[in-house]
């Protein structure tokens, strides 16, 4: 695909290595990678682009497979100047590129409640709000007031919590909108009970999750009334491999690359998961980890 876009002031790159991005290590190139200078330089970016050419924003590729045969079009990627977070009283503006960690910390220094969770959330702001992500019995849906999205015309728009058709680990967002802020709101707490509550979340992780692995996080989606993890467990797949991709011996909702793993290997072994939960179980495991590209 040929490019004629504007003078951009960020950075675009031509078959851009996805692998060292996304937390699997594995997977294909884009056939452009955009890292956007701010959101005035995304906006003239995307009105300048052939709408044809299809676009897929990338966020610290912790939940995301990238198939082999890599990602068509452009891939945008946020960076700096999208990351960073804002308090005024109890309502807190984040950049979609802000870690959620560094969330749940500014909420924690301000004396605010409620976003402990985001300590648990590998992810970015931006991959919060598409996905609706949530942990430790909270989801983004509960502290979220409003998301700004420039769409694939450029467009900018704010939308409401009300209007983002939140359900458990799902948005109504088009695919190719593009986060690039969020407003909270938290409760006034106790700063002590706060760090405790995130320390305690923080332990609990890495406890009980591969946390050092190359792994992408919860894998599939808890089915009503079940736990994931347990069905994988009750399939007999704890420690199953396909290739270099390994079903986690620590959690069972983990996949695992060993260091050789394709993304057609893990991708198969969710898959070969997925068929013998359905066979032990009757239960249909849904794939909470997004796949994105084309095989090889």
């Amino acid at each position: 695909m040929t490019l004629a876009p504007p003078q951009v002031r960020g950075r675009l790159t031509a078959g851009a290595l996805l692998a060292p991005l996304v937390w699997f290590k594995s997977g294909g190139a884009a056939e452009w990678l955009f890292e956007p200078a701010d959101v005035a330089d995304l906006q003239d970016f995307l009105r300048a682009l052939d709408p044809a050419v299809p676009v897929k924003p990338l966020g610290l590729g912790s939940n995301l497979i990238v198939r082999d045969g890599g990602l068509p079009g452009v891939t945008v990627r946020l960076g700096k100047g999208f990351s960073g977070v804002d308090v005024t009283g109890d309502r807190l503006v984040a950049g979609a590129g802000t870690p959620g960690i560094l969330l749940a910390s500014t909420a924690r220094d301000h004396g605010l409640a409620g976003l402990e969770f985001m300590r648990g959330i590998p992810g970015t702001v931006g991959g919060a709000v598409r996905m609706n992500a949530g942990a430790y019995g909270r989801e983004t849906a509960d502290v979220l007031v409003d998301a700004t999205v420039v769409l694939r015309s450029g467009e900018q728009r704010v939308i409401d919590l009300d209007a983002l058709g939140f359900t458990y680990r799902h948005s109504d967002l088009p695919d190719d909108a593009i986060v690039v802020a969020a407003g909270f709101r938290g409760t006034p707490g106790d700063k002590t009970a706060i760090t405790a509550e995130m320390d305690r979340i923080a332990a609990e992780r890495e406890a009980s999750q591969p946390l050092r692995s190359r792994t992408g996080g919860s894998t599939f989606k808890n089915p009503p009334g079940h736990k994931a993890w347990a069905l994988v467990d009750a399939a007999g797949c704890r420690g199953l491999t396909v290739g270099g991709a390994q079903v986690s011996e620590k959690h069972t909702n983990f996949l695992i690359n060993t260091g050789t793993a394709t993304s057609a290997d893990i991708e198969a072994l969710g898959e070969e998961v997925r068929a013998r939960v359905k066979a032990q179980s009757g239960i249909e495991l849904e794939w909470e980890i997004q796949r994105v590209g084309t095989p090889k």
